[in-house]
């Protein structure tokens, strides 16, 4: 039974490095359609050697399945798939040597976790020692070397995962693709595991793409993040760049823990320097903008982003900051989120924990200088701080 199982998982790893061939990801006009649904959209992507790229999106948004025809696993309806420069498209997903985890993990219930996680290398021809070297060094990362000589079925449902996780990273294949990895994690060692699988990716050097819905996990772990909506990509960037630049009015709302204030106004005026919006619902705003705002002209509609650590509160009403009631007060230990509203919107405020809120107050609070997000009627950022 278990030479079996050795030859299916040699099978479907594949066989061999690719002889110091870069072995970058390249997606190319990748679609994939299910009858009528369009579930991937002609996606261009690329994932360079040793580069850790995050698939980050809400659900049905096309992740996983970008993921599964990098993998072999769905073949495209339309473009390509290269892997270290070698055109796969219509290779199956043992002819193409990835090492995949799946957000619900696959081990073999017969076997310890040891032998879950050395599966991998008998297709590689290594010696017994550096098998056994190379589950010690896993099983050291993921805290898995109490546990070696247990089977899945005496395990928690984070130590299966882990295992999981440890089977994809403990080979040396041309990529690794991990499908929401740390799903099943508690909080406290999914932080833990997010610093320590990045190092382990590092060390590897090879392209890598993590599907996720967490922001948490794609901000701290991937080296770019690519948001995707609706089968497409939105944007391709740094993390930072992601959170402080976003190209749209989805990314703006999507990227930020707690989310972007988004406040639909209008602009009346500007000088260049500055410009004033009408706020729908009756209060105005004077705010620093960019010289482009020069090219709107009086009345155009447009929606103003402010993060809720970018509002600032005051003693009294200010030209730059706008008038609300306090819903709801949310302590966060350090800080402190308020809930507000001014009868039309509701805003999110994160301030210090020290700073008195009390649900029913009224409150000015301003826009801090430089950090007020532009968007026009097309969702397209008009301005970044």
């Amino acid at each position: 039974i278990l030479w079996n199982f050795r030859c299916a998982e040699a099978a479907f790893a594949g066989c061999g490095l690719w002889n110091g061939r870069e072995m970058a990801i390249e997606l190319k006009k990748l679609t994939k359609r299910f009858g009528t649904l369009t579930a991937v959209d002609s996606v261009d992507l690329t994932v360079g050697d040793g580069e850790v790229l995050c698939l980050l999106g809400p659900s049905g948004c096309g992740k996983t399945t970008t993921l599964r025809m990098v993998a072999g696993l769905e073949l495209a309806s339309e473009g390509e798939v290269y892997l270290g420069g070698k055109n796969v498209s219509d290779q199956t997903a043992r002819d193409r040597n990835v090492a995949m985890s799946f957000q619900f993990y696959a081990l073999y219930p017969s076997l310890t976790v040891a032998e879950n996680l050395a599966f991998p290398l008998y297709g590689e021809g290594l010696s017994k020692t550096e098998v056994d070297a190379r589950v010690a060094r896993i099983s050291n990362t993921l805290q898995l070397s109490g546990i070696l000589n247990r089977k899945p079925g005496q395990l928690a449902e984070g130590e299966k995962q882990r295992v999981a996780v440890g089977r994809s990273i403990i080979r040396d294949p041309t990529c690794f693709l991990f499908d929401e990895p740390l799903s099943r994690l508690d909080v406290q060692l999914r932080e833990e595991m997010r610093g320590e699988i990045k190092l382990v990716l590092q060390d590897l050097s090879r392209p890598t793409v993590i599907v996720t819905h967490d922001q948490l996990e794609a901000l701290t772990m991937a080296d770019r993040i690519a948001v995707m909506r609706d089968g497409k990509i939105e944007q391709v960037d740094t993390p930072h760049n992601v959170f402080q630049r976003p190209k749209n009015l989805f990314v703006a709302g999507f990227i930020g823990t707690p989310q972007m204030n988004l406040l639909p106004a209008t602009l009346t005026a500007s000088n260049g320097a500055s410009a004033e919006f009408a706020i729908t619902g009756g209060q105005t705003i004077k705010i620093e903008v960019d010289p482009r705002i020069s090219e709107l002209s009086p009345g155009t509609k447009v929606t103003l982003g402010v993060r809720p650590r970018n509002l600032e509160i005051s003693n009294e009403p200010t030209p730059d900051g706008i008038s609300s009631t306090i819903d709801i007060v949310e302590p966060m230990g350090a800080e402190t989120l308020a809930h507000l509203s001014d009868g039309q919107h509701d805003l999110r405020l994160v301030t210090d924990w020290r700073v008195p809120l009390n649900e029913g107050d009224k409150v000015h609070t301003r826009f801090l200088p430089g950090t007020t997000h532009i968007f026009t009627a097309d969702e397209q950022v008009m301005r970044t701080p």
